[in-house]
């Protein structure tokens, strides 16, 4: 599978599913507590208070096959994966919740508030991720950099 060819196809299909999922999130997400709201703000995100998080046994695979395969090869979303950040709202796996993947995540919505939007900031990242692989994306770099122990 050659994601380089087909990123710019599956893109509008991503975006899509990741607002979507999204507004899923936001609706039946929690607000952070006290904490989780320091913690947010330390890492650089602006607007702490709009973060929702949804504790899920799994995270959720795009029902597009195609986008779900693309996903499942670049190593985006699969059962290794703990943690999945879409503009403000947060998905946590149920056993998995810490200061260290929240921070992560939390870095994660910092890089959406920077780009805008989730139209803007997914573009960038998926392309980080098919060029240099998941562990050496300059955004999940970061996101490593900020956490928080």
């Amino acid at each position: 599978m050659d994601l380089r060819l087909l990123l710019p196809r599956l893109m509008p299909r991503a975006i899509a599913w990741a607002e979507a999922l999204a507004a899923e999130v936001a609706s039946e997400g929690h607000a952070l507590d006290a904490s989780g709201l320091s913690d947010a703000m330390a890492v650089g995100v602006r607007k702490a208070e709009d973060i929702r998080v949804l504790m899920v046994d799994r995270l959720p695979l795009p029902p597009d096959y195609e986008l779900r395969e693309a996903a499942l090869h670049a190593g985006l979303l699969g059962p290794t994966m703990t943690g999945l950040t879409l503009g403000h709202s947060i998905l946590i796996c149920h056993g998995h919740l810490c200061r260290r993947l929240l921070s992560h995540e939390c870095r994660h919505v910092f890089q959406y508030e920077q780009a805008g939007s989730i139209a803007a900031f997914l573009p960038r990242y998926l392309q980080s991720i098919v060029e240099v692989g998941y562990w050496h994306s300059p955004f999940e770099q970061d996101a490593r950099n900020h956490e928080l122990a």
